[in-house]
Parts: C-alpha cells; sequence; structure tokens
C-alpha cells in the first residue's frame, strides 16, 4: 500500500503535467486549414480563395503581431491617460487582424501608407515596440526622435502617419505611380478609414490610378463608426468596396486575420499583372473612442462594444483556431502572452526615463538634400539651423 502525502499528490500532478506537455508537443499539427467568410465581389469574376492552409510557424507569427499590437495600444492609452502621451492618439485595438493580414502578403519592395492609426503598423514594418512607444511620449529613443508623436512615424517602405484627413489616399496612388515608373514591381497599400471616404480627393485619385493602370492597392479599413457617426448616417452607399465604380473590388471580414491575408495576397497578384488597382473593404471594429478624446459611447452602447469582444475579437478567434488544430498548446500561447507583456513593460517604463530632444535639433532633418543651409524660425529674422540627424527614409 502506497500513502500519499501533500508533497507526494504534488510531485505526481508535475509528473502528469509534464508528460501531457511531451504528448502535447508530439502529436501538434505542422498545418491546418480552414473555411473563411465568403468575399463579396465587385467586377471581377472570381476573387481570394475561401479553403485556405496556414502553416504552425505563420499562425505563431500572426498571433504574437496582434498580440504585440494589442498591448503596445493598451500601453499608450495608459501613457496617455496618466499626461505622459500628450496631443492626439488614436488607438488600434480590435483592428490588429486587418494590419497583420495586409502585413503578411507584403513583399520586400511593397510600401504602405495609411493615416493617423498607426502604432501598430509602425512596429509591423520594423520599429521596435520601444521606439513606437517613446515616439509617443516625445523621446529621443522614438522612431522619429521623438518629433512626430502619435500620427507621424516612418520608416523604410512605410510612408508614415498622416494628419490630413483623406490626404494619404492620393499619395498613396503617387507612391503606386513611383514604383510603376522606376519598374521596382511593388504595390503600394493606400489605407484610409470609412470617414474618409467620402471625401472628392479620394474619387480624383481612384480616377488617375485607374487611368494609369497604376500598382495600388486602395484599403478602406472600415470600423463602422468614422469619427463618431456611423456608417449608415454618414454614406448613401455602404458597400465602399464598390465605390471605386470602374475599379474592381472587395468586401472582407476583416477581424479574420486569414481573410485579410488571403484578400491582400489576390490584391497584389491582380496589380503586379498589369490590372491596375483594386479596392478592399475590410470590416472591422475599433474597441476605443475614434481618439482617446473620444469616450466612444455616445453613438454606441457599451452593451455592443462588449458582445464584440465576446464574439468577434480578431485575437481570441485566432487563438481558437490555433488551439482547435493543435498548430499550438495552451502553454505555447500564455507564454507568449507573457513573454510579450514583460517586453511592453519594460518598454514603457523606457519611455518614461528616456531623453527629449534638444533645441539644437529642432530645424533637423527636415529635407534629406537641404538647398539652403539655414530655415527660418519663429520669425523672419530668425533663422534655425538645418541639422542632419538620422538617415533619410524612401529616398531615390
Amino acid at each position: 500500500m502506497i500513502t500519499l502525502t501533500t508533497k507526494n499528490v504534488s510531485a505526481v500532478h508535475n509528473t502528469l503535467q509534464k508528460l501531457t506537455s511531451t504528448w502535447q508537443c508530439r502529436n501538434l499539427a505542422t498545418e491546418a486549414t480552414f473555411d473563411i467568410k465568403a468575399f463579396k465581389l465587385h467586377k471581377l469574376e472570381s476573387g481570394p480563395n475561401t479553403t485556405v492552409t496556414i502553416t504552425k510557424e505563420d499562425a505563431i507569427n500572426y498571433y504574437k503581431q496582434m498580440q504585440y499590437i494589442r498591448r503596445i495600444e493598451t500601453a499608450a492609452g495608459n501613457l496617455y491617460k496618466e499626461k505622459i502621451v500628450r496631443g492626439f492618439c488614436h488607438l488600434y485595438s480590435g483592428q490588429e487582424a486587418c494590419a497583420v493580414g495586409m502585413k503578411s502578403a507584403f513583399r520586400d519592395q511593397d510600401s504602405i501608407i495609411s493615416a493617423y492609426r498607426v502604432h501598430g503598423w509602425t512596429y509591423l514594418m520594423g520599429a521596435k515596440p520601444v521606439e513606437v512607444l517613446s515616439e509617443l511620449t516625445g523621446r529621443i529613443g522614438g522612431v522619429v526622435r521623438g518629433k512626430g508623436g502619435s500620427m507621424h512615424m516612418y520608416g523604410k517602405n512605410f510612408y508614415g502617419g498622416n494628419g490630413i484627413v483623406g490626404a494619404q489616399v492620393p499619395l498613396g496612388a503617387g507612391i503606386a505611380l513611383a514604383a510603376k515608373y522606376l519598374g521596382t514591381g511593388g504595390v503600394c497599400f493606400t489605407l484610409y478609414g470609412d470617414g474618409a471616404s467620402n471625401q472628392g480627393q479620394v474619387f480624383e485619385a481612384y480616377n488617375m490610378a485607374k487611368l494609369w493602370n497604376l500598382p495600388c492597392v486602395f484599403v478602406c479599413e472600415n470600423n463602422g463608426y468614422a469619427m463618431g457617426t456611423s456608417s449608415e448616417r454618414s454614406a448613401s452607399n455602404t458597400s465602399y468596396y464598390t465605390r471605386g465604380d470602374y475599379i474592381p473590388g472587395i468586401w472582407v471580414d476583416g477581424m479574420d486575420v486569414l481573410a485579410v491575408r488571403e484578400a491582400s495576397k489576390f490584391a497584389v497578384d491582380h496589380c503586379i499583372n498589369g490590372n491596375g488597382p483594386i479596392l478592399l473593404e475590410t470590416v472591422t471594429y475599433r474597441y476605443s473612442g475614434h481618439s482617446m478624446s473620444d469616450p466612444g459611447t455616445s453613438y454606441r452602447t457599451r452593451a455592443e462594444i462588449q458582445a464584440v469582444r465576446m464574439t468577434r475579437d480578431p485575437i481570441t478567434s485566432f487563438k481558437e483556431k490555433i488551439l482547435s488544430t493543435n498548430l499550438a498548446t495552451v502553454d505555447d500561447l500564455k507564454k507568449i502572452d507573457n513573454e510579450i507583456k514583460i517586453e511592453i513593460d519594460q518598454a514603457v517604463i523606457k519611455s518614461k526615463e528616456d531623453e527629449e530632444i534638444t533645441l539644437d535639433e529642432l530645424a533637423s532633418d527636415i529635407y534629406s538634400k537641404p538647398i539652403e543651409s539655414e530655415h527660418r524660425g519663429v520669425v523672419p529674422w530668425q533663422k534655425i539651423k538645418h541639422v542632419r540627424i538620422g538617415p533619410a527614409f524612401n529616398i531615390v
């Protein structure tokens, strides 16, 4: 007869856990296949695949990227509430699948330009989380040394956040024109929201892009509420994927990273095969208000927000896909979550402690090839010397 003590029971429990973990690891799948929500098509005879296969490596990578963005945005929101982040601050929480899905289709020569909800995109395009958060706090370790803030971050093939609503759309068409003119083979993803979709410059950009068959993927990230007005109250035609008229379009479930990936791959192929521009509408949802100054509950209910979190959250739903197909174990994902949390917590501390730039840098890096060595100050007779500090991005 064996007498079990508390110590023995604990040892047996630990042994069983190790055996279970070992068994799970030996039986983990290397890939999985899923059926995704059907796409809606405009002026296309066929669309992206609705049965998709993903490798374990890609699944883990997408999960990590979405978790990083969610953690960065949570940290940014907290820093704003502490009044350490000043000015505007627009969070991407809830929309992570859009950015991660699109980025997964990028090749080295492809580029992106967006509006001002770009903390996550800055990270995806190569910046470290600490560089994103330090930019928000206006510190020297920021991606542009604290001078751009929330809305103006840049990187290789990343033409940044733009503060003027809709103004990035014709710029994106211009980037696509440059890619075609220079023969790079690149495609430009040009992002805007449902709030910007009614602007005249958007339709002008459509027209020129189609006239010249530019390799431009126009993406309307439809989060439903623009700056605080529902799509139904602001647009006569809420089928944004059809609003390119003569430009083909695709409606995409923007809460499913795999759906966005497949649509983005299709869009890239469409452009590089000489078919000109294409329009994607990624239907998504933002959990926060338009910006941190907007509580986000005057035009929708808290119950609605909670319902989306419970039933359509892009990270939770993808996590369920990973676990249900045995691409990873619960412990695997918990370990990833904990590592990301620790890294972001450390980045927050660094972003608070880092130094600010000095006044000597006020006129630094304005032009890549300045014609004049001095620039006008606050008043005409005040001159400020141009200084070269960092490398210029995206210069041909």
